[in-house]
């Protein structure tokens, strides 16, 4: 199957025993190293203008763009529960054992969107020597901050089972987010790439998991994780920092958006009163651009 804007050639990769994941690894090897990691519900795909527009000696100096798929999403094998533990740890563990497996030790620039802010960060904790530069878009790595409700539609996913059936039964959430998770509405061909890889009940295993997987207090798996990254986000405030932010996501919002500036104050943000969610989908027009200048201009030694 092609996808439109994503001319790729995923690879695949055992992250676990019988379990593949894909990733993209575009650009050449000697490049600076740029790890993208997606969220819930989209998957690779996502990050395909940014990969392109670094990854492309045609427009100067190229990168290499890491972009896995995690496991459940996208390209990637979507195993039962009694194969796979869909917890943020487990994230966590594949992105580093994907890293490992490419022989990445050194500097990377660390790109995240969605939960790929908490993976991304998780990873972090333990990786901080690697992580050279950031770049943030409508991400979190820290709890939901206390003047921010949960929106419904999240908890209808999370702690509702009627909600989590519909998701499965329906693809509502993948489906949704390809809509209102964007202020410019989606070309039919994209729209439908987004939602490709969630195409039956089996398929769509990850996009629930993962919202109910959602760290809300102390007794839930990802808690510890989350808090830990949280309290740890100011240590990588001297490092260049990018935030390219959509105000009309109704999650990722401007609470998600002060917390990243009060603990990273030196970031570098642009923030559109025009975008949503899916910012690289609103703006790729302005943030690749604006993305590779911040990282030509901020070098890894």
């Amino acid at each position: 199957m092609s996808f439109p804007g994503y001319p790729f050639t995923p690879q695949r990769f055992e992250v676990r025993p019988g379990i593949a994941m894909s990733y993209l690894d575009e650009g050449p090897r000697d490049g600076e190293v740029v790890v993208m990691l997606h969220g819930n519900p989209s998957w690779s795909y996502y990050w395909r203008n940014l990969v392109s527009g670094l990854s492309d000696p045609i427009s100067g100096k190229a990168y290499r763009c890491i972009v896995p798929d995690h496991v459940g999403m996208g390209l990637s094998d979507k195993p039962d529960d009694d194969r796979y533990e869909y917890t943020l740890q487990s994230r966590v563990d594949d992105v580093a054992a994907l890293l490992r497996h490419l022989g990445i030790t050194g500097p990377v620039t660390l790109a995240v969107h969605d939960w790929g802010g908490m993976i991304g960060f998780g990873w972090a904790l333990s990786h901080a020597a690697q992580v050279k530069r950031l770049v943030i878009t409508n991400t979190a790595a820290f709890p939901l901050p206390a003047a921010k409700p949960m929106p419904w539609q999240i908890a209808f996913g999370r702690d509702w089972k009627f909600g989590a059936l519909v998701i499965r039964a329906f693809n509502a959430f993948s489906a949704g987010a390809s809509y209102i998770g964007v202020e410019r509405k989606m070309p039919a061909d994209v729209r439908r790439a987004y939602v490709a890889p969630y195409d039956s009940w089996a398929n769509r295993i990850s996009t629930v998991r993962f919202m109910q997987d959602i760290p809300l207090g102390p007794g839930d798996k990802a808690w510890s994780l989350l808090e830990q990254a949280g309290q740890r986000l100011p240590e990588f405030a001297d490092r260049p920092t990018f935030i390219g932010w959509g105000l009309k996501d109704f999650v990722f919002d401007r609470h998600f958006l002060a917390g990243f500036r009060t603990a990273l104050p030196q970031a570098q943000v642009q923030a559109f009163d025009d975008a949503g969610h899916y910012v690289l989908e609103d703006k790729a027009e302005v943030l690749v651009p604006a993305i590779r200048r911040f990282l030509d201009a901020n070098p890894i030694a």
